[in-house]
Order: C-alpha cells, then structure tokens, then sequence
C-alpha cells in the first residue's frame, strides 16, 4: 500500500504544478519540481509526525480530526507512525474541499449576486506587479475575482521560504485515501467556502485586496505564513491560538469581521459534516487548516459540545 501511496501522490503533485507552471529564471521564486520516485521513497521513508491530532469518540466509536497546513514541503507530504494508524483505523477521509475532485474544482467561483470590483489603476498596477514577482502567467490569474488573486498571490509567497502550496496535506490525505480504497469526502461545498474568503461588498473586497498587496509588498506573509508553518511543523497550539496577536492582520474591526467569517463561522458547518458522517456508521479522519482547531468555537470544542469526548494525541 506504500508505494500506491507513493506513485498517487506523485500524480496528484505532477497535477498541482502541472496547473500553475510558471516561468523560471533566477529572480523567481523556488517552484517545486515533481519528485523523482527515489526522492518519494526517501521521503516516505523518513517520514514523522507534524500537526494537531485529536481523537473524537462517541457511541463506541471513534474519529480523528487532524490540523492541517495548506502549503509544505516533500518531506511533510508524508505521515508519521501516529497520524498513519489514525488514517488506518478510518474508512472515510474528509478534507474542508476535496479539491483533487474536478467537480468540486470547476465549483470554486464567486458566489451568485458578487460583482467583481473595478480595481483603482493603482491598485491593479500592484496586483500586476505582484504576479510577475511571483513569475504567473498573466492568464493564469486573469480570470479569477480579484480577491482570489490577491489570496492565491499570497499562498504563493510562501515558495520564497520553501514551502509550497503543492506539497499541502490536501493533496497527501487526498492521495492515500485514493491509494488505500477509501472514500475521500469533502465537508464544506465550494460555494460556502467562496462565500467566506470573497466580501459581498465591492468596497468591502477592494479594501481586503489592497490589504492582502500591502502585506506581499512589505514582506509580512512570507513572516507569517514561514511561523505559522513552524507552530504546524512542531504541533504548537498554543502559537496558533495567538495567531491574531502576531499575524499583523487585525487592525480594524472589518478585520475581526473577515477573520471570524474565514474561521469561526465556517467551524459549526465542519462539525456538523463530521458529526453527520459518524452518525452514518463512518470512521472518520477529517482535515482542516489549523486555525479551525483554535479559538473560542474550536472544531475540537465544537465536537466536545455535541458529545463527543474528545483528546489530544500527542505527535511530538
């Protein structure tokens, strides 16, 4: 089951960087490469625990929700021994969006009634500054709502440090359910989570991504997004329960609002997806960003809330 393990990953990464191939010349960022198959043997080979694990138990039978990060290296697309007997012991792997579903990708637009806004002549001079320093082919980015611009912007910024949206556990869990005969589902639909990452307002979403440019030109998501990646790597909750203190996006009472609707407000539907799946006889193992695993309405909580007894599993 390994090496299926393997040879799906590589399919699935060859996928990713297949559909954002950019230019490469020496003043672009670091792009991963699809792996060579040793490269993927020695990685699954010296592979260990990263992220938050917790076990959810209820009617004699037991879940795993798993805090995961959406960018990463080689070496983190593959599990360690604890995170590997969760996935084993499930029959059902559940990811925010399965995104190796192209129908579930074809989904991820803008919700009906958004109009997308007329950026100011400036404001698009930076956005196309930024996806030349991020060495994107114009048409690559042309066609999404200009939000969605600024965020994939952002994610890709993180090439700079190493880390790469290619190697995101998405696409790992999504690889060994695949390779292992399990069933892979996805918790939220598309449109929900577009409805949370893009403002109703057009105001609203020129104002995020003249925010989202600013952090880009100054250099503070490559900072936050190379810490958040350190508190992930070495399970860390506490570092990700501050996160608002440190990220340096919290600066206004529009910023609490976006932060709660992209985390808190999307937590009860994870839960209730999750709670639906074990109530259907299920053995789930379900994946969100680590942010959902924090703060007040925590996924953990959450379930804790629904009768679930709920524990942490120690990974380091």
């Amino acid at each position: 089951m390994k090496h299926g393990w393997v040879a799906a990953l590589a399919l699935a990464l060859t996928a990713w960087l297949a559909s954002v191939q950019a230019q490469t010349s020496a003043g672009c960022p670091p792009q991963a490469q699809s792996p060579t198959a040793p490269q993927l043997q020695a990685a699954a080979a010296n592979a260990r625990d990263r992220g938050l694990l917790w076990r959810v138990t209820r009617d004699g039978r037991t879940a795993y929700l798993y805090g995961s990060i959406h960018v990463g290296k080689l070496d983190w697309a593959f599990p360690g021994p604890r995170v590997t007997a969760a996935l084993m012991a499930s029959d059902t792997v559940a990811l925010e969006i399965d995104i190796a579903d192209p129908q579930m990708a074809a989904r991820l637009k803008p919700p009906a009634g958004i109009a997308t806004p007329t950026l100011a002549p400036a404001l698009r001079e930076r956005l196309a500054r930024q996806a030349d320093a991020a060495c994107l082919p114009k048409e690559l980015l042309g066609a999404m709502h200009p939000v969605m611009q600024a965020v994939t912007l952002t994610v890709l910024a993180a090439r700079w440090q190493g880390l790469d949206p290619g190697y995101a556990q998405e696409f790992a869990l999504s690889g060994f359910a695949r390779a292992s005969q399990r069933r892979v589902v996805s918790l939220e639909s598309p449109e929900l989570q577009m409805a949370a990452l893009i403002p109703r307002e057009a105001a609203d979403a020129e104002r995020l991504v003249a925010q989202l440019l600013e952090q880009l030109e100054d250099g503070s998501v490559q900072r936050v997004i190379t810490r958040l990646a350190k508190a992930w790597e070495h399970g860390d909750l506490a570092e990700i329960e501050a996160y608002e203190r440190w990220c340096d996006c919290i600066a206004s009472d529009d910023d609490r609002v976006q932060m709660r609707r992209l985390n808190d407000e999307r937590n009860p539907t994870l839960a209730d997806a999750i709670e639906i799946l074990h109530r259907d006889g299920r053995k789930v193992f379900a994946a969100v960003g680590a942010l959902h695993m924090a703060g007040a309405k925590a996924l953990p909580t959450l379930m804790q809330q629904r009768g679930f007894t709920v524990q942490r599993i120690a990974l380091q």
